[in-house]
Parts: C-alpha cells; sequence; structure tokens
C-alpha cells in the first residue's frame, strides 16, 4: 500500500522507524521488536539510511524482509549521501523488485568525522534534486520527505528552511514526517505556516520518547529540538534514575500524542531507537482512549 493512501485525519495511522542493526543479534531483537508492535496494527515501517550511504545494502535488505515476513507496510530511507546518479537508480531498482511501493527521500548527513556535506561526484547536493530525479525516472513510488518545525539547524532562517521544503514538495512529494519536538506549538505553527505557502501534503508529526537522560542530550544537540523547560527541570531532577526518565518521557509522548490526535493528524511516527517498550506503553494508552 502507498503511504498516502494510509494517511487520513478521520483515521489517523501509528508508525515506527527503526534503523539497520550492525549484526545478527541486533537484528534478532529488531525482529522480536517488530512482533512485539505487531499487535499495534502500525500504518507502516520506515528503516533508516547510514550518514554517507554506509547501510544501504542492510537497510535495502532489511525492509525487504520486514515486507516480506511481517506483511507490515514499509518505507525505505533512501539519501543523496554517498552515490551518483547511477548508483542510485540501482538502489531504487532493487527497491522496486522487492516490492517496496514508498521511499522517503532525504539528503543525508555528512559522514562520520566531517562536519559538511559534500556531494558524490554525479550525485546531488539536496533532497529536492533527488525527489526530481526518481520522478524523471518514472519510479511508481510513494515519495514521502523530511521536514523540520524548529527549522534545519543549518538552515539560516526557519521561513528560508520552509521554502526549501515546498521546492522539495513541488517536485513530487506525497507526504513528508518532522523532525522530533518536544512541544506541539512548534508543530502547530510549522503546519499552519506551510499550508500559508501552498503546502498541502499531509504533515505527520514524529515523537520520540524520551527513554535516555544523555542520549536526550546528544539528540537536541545534534537536531536543534527544544525541550520545555518545565520537562527539563522535572528531567533535572530524576536525571539519575533511568526508571523515572523513562516514565516521565512516556507521560509527556503521550500527552503530546493525545493534543495531536484530538486536533486532526494524519497519523503519528514514533522513533523507537529499535525498543519497543515505551512506544507500545503510549501507543496503547492512545488506543485505549479511542
Amino acid at each position: 500500500m502507498k503511504i498516502r493512501n494510509r494517511l487520513n485525519p478521520s483515521n489517523p495511522c501509528f508508525s515506527f522507524e527503526f534503523f539497520p542493526p550492525k549484526d545478527e543479534a541486533g537484528t534478532a531483537r529488531l525482529f522480536k521488536t517488530l512482533e512485539e508492535l505487531a499487535p499495534l496494527e502500525p500504518g507502516f515501517v520506515s528503516v533508516t539510511y547510514g550518514a554517507g550511504g554506509s547501510t544501504r545494502d542492510r537497510t535495502v535488505e532489511l525492509v525487504s524482509r520486514i515486507k516480506r515476513e511481517t506483511h507490515i507496510e514499509t518505507v525505505a530511507h533512501l539519501t543523496c549521501g554517498g552515490h551518483s546518479r547511477d548508483e542510485l537508480r540501482e538502489v531504487l531498482k532493487r527497491l522496486e523488485e522487492a516490492g517496496i511501493q514508498n521511499v522517503l527521500a532525504l539528503r543525508g548527513d555528512p559522514p562520520k568525522g566531517q562536519s559538511h556535506f559534500e556531494p558524490t561526484a554525479d550525485g546531488f547536493r539536496h533532497a529536492y534534486e533527488l525527489v526530481r530525479f526518481i520522478q524523471q525516472e518514472e519510479f511508481s513510488f510513494c515519495l514521502g520527505g523530511a521536514c523540520y518545525p524548529e527549522g534545519h539547524v543549518e538552515t539560516p532562517s526557519r521561513d528560508e528552511d520552509l521554502q526549501y521544503l515546498k521546492q522539495k514538495v513541488d517536485e513530487g512529494l506525497d507526504f513528508v514526517i518532522t523532525q522530533l519536538f518536544f512541544d506541539n506549538a512548534f508543530y502547530f505553527d510549522f503546519v499552519e505556516r506551510a499550508r500559508r505557502i501552498g503546502i498541502n501534503v499531509p504533515i505527520v508529526p514524529g515523537i520520540m520518547p524520551i527513554t535516555n537522560y544523555e542520549q536526550l542530550q546528544r539528540f537536541t544537540r545534534m537536531c536543534g529540538a527544544t525541550v520545555p523547560m518545565r520537562l527539563a527541570l522535572q528531567l533535572e531532577r530524576v536525571k539519575d534514575d533511568p526508571e523515572a526518565v523513562m516514565q516521565l518521557g512516556v507521560a509527556h509522548a503521550t500527552v503530546q500524542s493525545m493534543e495531536l490526535l484530538a486536533r486532526g493528524v494524519p497519523g503519528i511516527h514514533f522513533y523507537t531507537l529499535n525498543k519497543s517498550p515505551a512506544t507500545r506503553m503510549i501507543v496503547g494508552a492512545l488506543r485505549a482512549r479511542t
């Protein structure tokens, strides 16, 4: 199923993001997580693509196996980084042959050790170029992209960042998923501004349940997400108690999700970090209220 047909405010879906494990033991744990999440009837799951294309083969193999063995709809991330046009075309053909119908087209992060993104020879610098390429090559994928309610960390202003998103959508995106955020006001303001300039595709909020204090610090530094002051103070008080951090994180994400659903989002995408307990608690609480 193409994801654009699953995103409906009258029947919003829950979806989950995973990254490719490094070894067979990690893969086994991931499929155990998928087994635990299956009763929640996910609308789809997505699989990330390592910086510089470093997980290309593992991503393609994993999305293919998930769809084949679990019958859950999958979305394959694909990045410009590390690939020429010919290499991107080959990856897209492999995904198509495996029956994958949905691709998240991204620029991608610089490889580890590099501070700036540099395109590969005969590759692309921007995500909109990748979207255009996929359309010109006449692949039939449903295409998603990323968006940033608080602005991309490399963009001078939120308005300029929104114009980049408009360019991607105009090239052929069917939906977008936001970077993680902890304050819903950023999401609602972003959607309003996006609609004003003619971005009319579904905008799926991305939620990351806080389960680890140090991890939260790393992620917020990396992506620029703001932690509301009250939540930050509460986390600071319990930072040495992992169970209390997780309970607080789950409670906050549940309240976030309830408000988002009440205001008509087409779905919620959970950044799981390949673990299920926090997400299961949140989605279980949400389903109990419907």
